[in-house]
């Protein structure tokens, strides 16, 4: 019987493995964390093997993978020793711990001018309605009412108002009706709730929160579409118009960009 370490035994941990990778690609904690948007106090815990602060099993394997891609590094025999180390590959949990391990600041709020966009047109299209009303009361006989004692004057034809229908307010159904200049993000709940975050091509915080079953957002750009998805699997997904067909797993964490024209996954 020989008195020894098995080869397993000599392979670093995960945590000192990502590290050594990222020293070894000569990157910086803060560059791995903007490439991944994993926040930087995450990163540090895991290269010490710290995954309390990943929210669960699920997220921490979704971690494991998305830095080992960004330090060159193949995920799969780190995130198989991390089911070893924890007993199995972890059935699916809820995106809710997400929320809180993995919250990206909000920008102060901006202006909805989509809704203010929505209002305008139905003042407009109430206006409109209201002047026809009032301009087609008569009596059938083609004459206008008059005030009492007074005479019609017959020497100037009467106008004529004539209105084009009015266009119908925009809304989320419309999705295959949306511009050519601008890449547009549909995103329902029909599988279960899911945590997501939606970005615009600047940075700047769209959405931030839980998408309910059943519930649905939009989001729309000139250039592109950030997005984080808690529960990918739990998610359909359109963009610029067409059904994003990708196969998610329930449970698994994504991170999409989207831009103009036929979808692509970031």
């Amino acid at each position: 019987m020989s008195i020894g370490n098995s080869p397993e035994d000599d392979r670093p941990s995960i945590g000192l493995a990502l590290q050594q990778a990222r020293v070894a690609a000569g990157l910086t904690v803060e560059e791995v964390s903007s490439s991944t948007r994993v926040r930087i106090p995450i990163v540090h815990a895991i290269e010490t093997d710290d995954f309390s602060r990943c929210g669960g099993d699920v997220y921490a394997r979704g971690h494991i993978r998305m830095l080992a891609h960004a330090v060159r590094l193949d995920p799969d025999p780190l995130i198989a020793q991390y089911d070893a180390d924890h007993g199995g590959r972890p059935a699916p949990t809820p995106a809710a711990p997400l929320f809180e391990a993995e919250r990206i600041r909000s920008d102060p709020r901006r202006p909805n001018w989509t809704a203010a966009m929505v209002a305008a047109i139905v003042a407009v299209v109430g206006f409109v309605g209201f002047t026809l009303f009032s301009g087609g009361d008569d009596d059938g006989s083609g004459t206008a009412h008059v005030a009492e004692g007074s005479t019609p004057d017959r020497s100037t034809p009467e106008p004529t108002t004539t209105s084009a229908d009015p266009e119908p307010a925009p809304s989320d159904s419309a999705i295959a009706a949306v511009p050519l200049d601008k890449v547009t993000v549909k995103l329902s709940a029909t599988e279960g709730k899911s945590w997501i975050s939606a970005k615009d091509h600047n940075g700047r915080l769209l959405f931030d929160g839980l998408l309910l079953k059943g519930d649905s957002k939009t989001f729309q750009d000139k250039e592109r579409v950030d997005l984080v998805l808690g529960d990918a699997g739990a998610i359909e997904l359109f963009v610029n118009g067409k059904k994003v067909d990708d196969q998610f797993e329930s449970g698994q964490v994504e991170r999409l960009s989207y831009t103009k024209g036929d979808p692509e996954a970031g």
